[in-house]
């Protein structure tokens, strides 16, 4: 235990000292219009070089931006009813159809266009409509991926993902949208998790949980679209040496991603608490309940601005230039007219 926790803690102190001073930097900033999750990723990513030379902070920071992230996450549900869960859901599922549609489907058009591989094509369709490198790391093994398709796709999803989450909070709040309206939006069109999370709580902290709790549900269609996947790539195998014999195994329980279940299970304990609360079991009271779940929110937030702080540490930029301009541009576009989409749909069905 001691041999882990020392293998760790140089990594997670660093991360934990980014934060602190991200926090600092965005209470300087008027309204903080760049969170501190924004500061936290751009100070990350220029001291890369120095967390690269220091090489016992690797397996710490790479245990922050994953782990933590999660446990940040699940930490969050303390703070949420499951009435506020359905509500954002069911609305989510409704807009998640049109920007799934628009990334996959424009994504081949493009990629076609482009002279570049389906595999690409469809890795940074991935991750664009769903969550980002999480995606893309679910569905490559699945498609034979090779390492060059993985890190064009990552490297196209991840550079938009920087540029929205600094625009999504100016733009929501130029397009005077409603806390709930912003968190769906961030929640359905910014693909990795580490950056809907900065996105929404940088417009407010209300939005920051509506943003998350959609991109949870996001999440959940890695499943089937792994399983499409693996279905078209055994296709694509059989036809390529004749036969229509041979099939692919897609391990549902590996891809699955568990911590949502945890998540939810915060949100029970909440809703659980509340209940005692109204009813006065052992004296427990609404507001006792209410700064309980504040300081694990806290904590929470602190959580998330750290991992932030860990994805940049492990970022450098020389890899993510050499990726190419036409992977770029097509994560690009796709990226951008999931944003229209998303705001469109929402627009039909009134939630902005």
């Amino acid at each position: 235990m001691m041999n882990v926790f020392s293998r760790l803690a140089g990594g997670i102190l660093a991360a934990a000292a980014l934060a602190a001073a991200a926090k600092f930097c965005s209470a300087l900033i008027p309204y903080e219009l760049i969170s501190a999750g924004v500061f936290a990723m751009l100070i990350g990513m220029m001291l890369h070089p120095l967390a690269e030379r220091f090489g016992f902070c690797r397996e710490g920071i790479a245990f922050t931006s994953k782990k933590i992230l999660k446990g940040s996450i699940v930490l969050m549900g303390i703070t949420l009813s499951f009435s506020q869960v359905l509500e954002v859901g069911k609305f989510s599922l409704i807009v998640m159809c049109f920007t799934l549609t628009a990334a996959f489907g424009f994504g081949n058009l493009f990629g076609r266009m482009f002279g570049m591989n389906w595999k690409l094509s469809n890795l940074i369709s991935a991750g664009t409509g769903i969550c980002g490198g999480s995606a893309i790391a679910a569905i490559s093994p699945t498609i034979d991926a090779d390492d060059s398709d993985i890190a064009y796709a990552i490297s196209a999803t991840f550079l938009f993902d920087i540029v929205m989450v600094i625009l999504f909070p100016i733009m929501g709040r130029a397009a005077g949208m409603s806390d709930m309206g912003f968190g769906l939006w961030a929640g359905t069109a910014v693909n990795d998790t580490s950056s809907v999370v900065a996105a929404g709580y940088a417009f407010s902290d209300l939005a920051g949980q509506f943003s998350t709790i959609v991109k949870l549900t996001r999440t959940l269609s890695i499943v089937p679209i792994v399983i499409l996947f693996a279905y078209i790539n055994e296709r694509v195998k059989a036809k390529a040496a004749g036969t229509a014999g041979g099939r692919i195994q897609v391990s549902v329980r590996r891809i699955f991603p568990w911590f949502i279940l945890l998540f939810l299970g915060m949100v029970a304990v909440r809703s659980l608490l509340d209940a005692m609360a109204a009813a006065g079991v052992w004296g427990m009271s609404a507001a006792g309940v209410g700064g309980f779940a504040a300081v694990l929110s806290s904590l929470s937030k602190f959580g998330m601005v750290m991992a932030l702080g860990a994805i940049g540490l492990k970022t450098d930029f020389k890899n993510v230039a050499k990726s190419g301009f036409i992977p770029m541009l097509h994560g690009f576009i796709i990226s951008a007219l999931v944003v229209i989409v998303s705001f469109g749909a929402q627009a039909m069905l009134g939630q902005l």
